[in-house]
């Protein structure tokens, strides 16, 4: 089989020739005998097109970038997965300016500033310049402040919604697609289409932001406030979302080169909200974005890292088809039982994980032997798994790990 033909069987329960094993590469360190060269120079760490939109790269990292890590990874029998990431775009009125306050008496950090003016009044974000020493390939903070950017959630002076007035003013600065965003997700989808067709490596969309976008623009604590003390502005602050989340997934499942529409769930899970918002808020979200791949025949995938025991049964029956991820190591409920999760979930999904990048970054050979023999081993069964190190793996991911993990891998699968 080839990495399409087996893919496809994973996600559809059919049985493969093997196991598939599939990473995402958050910037990987990789041995010169995986090396190219690109426009900023030799390439010594593997990231992803998922990042786009979202991440500022401390190297460039282009589309062919992309399409040569996938062919490194066929190279060492590991199967890949492009990714595209679906733009959104601002209400055509809405403009914004940049500014950077110097850091004084009572503020250790500069501040970078945006502030957005919509027809409903003006939106800030202040966000601060913490220009601390990043290890070698770790994404950096950008220059500016970004609509959605992790670095901006702990670095926060005002969050971009800061009262519940400011959700009127948010719907102008998150829409759907318009007419250029459109145009630039045709071209780089014909781009893509053609190296899916020529070597057989299926595409997935990120089409979906969620409650990760609730917490981008609320923070952490403001966005469970919010939800608390204001549910009816909380309310339409999902429903802006969900608008232009199902008008990016749709965009992208009509188009015949994508396979798979997924959704961050990151800031979704049990260590931020209860089962029961989760139930009001961000099921139905889900399952409108479900419903919008489905009438296209594509599947649909969610990731979720913790609490998939207790939340997991309720994205199956939202629609969705694959779980990212189906972590051992669950840190919410000290450790994942792959047992248990397979017999409530994989009737109805494809279940994707088994071992944690944790694993990897240890060093401990004899302990990913074990997580990847007892993965395959409860999980392989059921053709509804794709061995992958949960999340990613990252710059401090040592290469002989990663060669353990696949001989291991290679061995029982």
């Amino acid at each position: 089989m080839n990495t399409m033909e087996r893919i496809r069987c994973a996600w559809q329960g059919r049985t493969p020739d093997h196991v598939p094993l599939t990473t995402w590469c958050f910037g990987l360190p990789v041995p010169a005998s995986l090396r190219w060269k690109n426009a900023g120079g030799e390439v010594k760490y593997w990231y992803s097109k998922r990042m786009e939109h979202l991440h500022t790269l401390p190297f460039p990292w282009e589309l062919q970038d992309d399409f040569k890590r996938a062919l490194a990874w066929r190279s060492l029998g590991v199967d890949d997965i492009l990714d595209v990431s679906v733009p959104w775009s601002p209400d055509p009125r809405v403009e914004w300016r940049d500014s950077r306050r110097i850091a004084g008496e009572n503020e250790q950090y500069p501040v970078l500033v945006r502030e957005y003016s919509t027809p409903k009044g003006v939106l800030r974000h202040e966000v601060r310049q913490t220009g601390e020493a990043q290890a070698e390939g770790w994404v950096i903070q950008p220059e500016t402040v970004p609509l959605l950017e992790d670095f901006n959630i702990p670095r926060a002076v005002r969050h971009l919604v800061s009262s519940p007035e400011d959700v009127t003013r948010l719907a102008f600065c998150y829409r759907p697609p318009d007419a250029a965003a459109r145009g630039w997700f045709a071209q780089r989808m014909a781009e893509v289409s053609r190296f899916r067709e020529k070597e057989n490596i299926p595409v997935q969309a990120w089409s979906g932001f969620g409650m990760d976008a609730v917490v981008w623009f609320c923070g952490t604590e403001g966005a469970i406030m919010l939800a608390m003390d204001s549910p009816k502005e909380f309310g339409e602050l999902f429903e802006t979302i969900t608008e232009t989340d199902v008008a990016r997934t749709e965009l992208a499942a009509a188009h015949p080169g994508i396979d798979l529409l997924v959704e961050r769930g990151w800031y979704s899970s049990t260590n931020f909200w209860s089962p029961a918002l989760f139930q009001e808020f961000t099921l139905p979200h889900i399952r409108a974005l479900a419903d919008a791949a489905h009438r296209h025949g594509k599947k649909f995938a969610y990731v979720m890292t913790t609490g998939v025991e207790t939340l997991g049964p309720g994205l199956a029956e939202a629609g969705v088809d694959v779980l990212y991820f189906v972590d051992p190591l669950d840190p919410v409920q000290k450790g994942l039982s792959l047992e248990r999760v397979r017999d409530l979930l994989s009737s109805s999904m494809t279940l994707v994980g088994g071992i944690s990048s944790i694993a990897l970054s240890n060093r401990d050979g004899a302990v990913i032997d074990r997580d990847v023999k007892h993965a395959l081993d409860v999980l392989g069964p059921t053709n509804r798994f794709i061995l992958h190190p949960v999340d990613a793996v990252f710059p401090d991911t040592p290469w002989e790990s990663m060669e353990r993990m696949i001989e291991a891998w290679k061995r029982w699968r």
